[in-house]
């Protein structure tokens, strides 16, 4: 079993910048995917960004060329850089980790872009 914990959310003003962590309780080093998705209130929960093993990277449209998702094996970390943030990036931030048979899912961090 492995726990994940999201931190970094909060209010932001438009065009401001956040970066999320999700902490796994133990390594990371076998999960083949990483990745953050975001739902708001009534929307489906979609994919934000993903990172695998071997360091491929993707990006929902909506976000390509303002977030970046980097892991850190050695701190059991997944962060996501986010720039230029635009109020539409309102939503609880959630991370997922997935190795063979296994998926997991953290509790999600609060993102709140307003003036």
């Amino acid at each position: 079993q492995v726990q994940l914990e999201e931190s970094g959310g909060g209010l932001v003003q438009p065009g401001g910048s956040l970066r999320l962590s999700c902490a796994a309780s133990r390594s990371i080093f076998s999960f083949y995917y990483m990745g953050w998705y975001r739902q708001a209130p009534g929307n489906q929960r979609e994919l934000v960004a993903v990172i695998t093993s071997d360091g491929n990277t993707n990006y929902a449209d909506s976000v390509k060329g303002r977030f970046t998702i980097s892991r850190d094996s050695a701190r059991n970390t997944v962060y996501l850089q986010m720039n230029s943030l635009r109020p539409e990036d309102t939503s609880v931030y959630i991370c997922n980790i997935r190795g063979p048979g296994r998926n997991y899912w953290g509790q999600g961090t609060q993102v709140t872009v307003s003036s």
